[in-house]
């Protein structure tokens, strides 16, 4: 319990850091990409190919994967959890934060397109 806390409370400091960062220096084939849903934010905290796969769409995700899990291992170890549970709990508060018309992937694995209703999160997932 106390460990999901101090992941949890760690959220916003990833919300605001590493990450936001990461995301802001987004080239323009990843925006496009987001926009029409060929990438999703999955449940494992890491961006996901929806669909077919292309050289171009498997590059711009693992570039921001690697991103994301550096700036996951150094926030885990700073938390004393594992980069796993770290990874799932930013996932949670990823998959919060798309937009509607954006994809996500629910926690049966399948890919979703956000509407304005609340995403379907993992059951461990703040719901706020």
């Amino acid at each position: 319990m106390i460990r999901k806390l101090m992941i949890t409370a760690a959220l916003g400091a990833l919300a605001l850091g590493g990450t936001a960062q990461a995301m802001q220096d987004r080239d323009p084939a990843y925006e496009a990409a987001r926009a029409s849903g060929k990438v999703g934010e999955k449940v494992d905290g890491y961006l996901g190919i929806v669909g077919e796969s292309t050289p171009d769409l498997e590059r711009i995700v693992a570039d921001i994967n690697i991103r994301r899990r550096a700036v996951y291992t150094q926030r885990a170890k700073a938390q004393n959890a594992t980069i796993n549970e770290y990874a799932i709990s930013a996932g949670c508060k990823l998959i919060l934060r798309t937009a509607p018309g954006e994809k996500y992937q629910a926690p049966d694995g399948s890919w979703q397109t956000r509407t304005q209703d609340p995403p379907i999160l993992l059951p461990q997932c703040p719901r706020s």
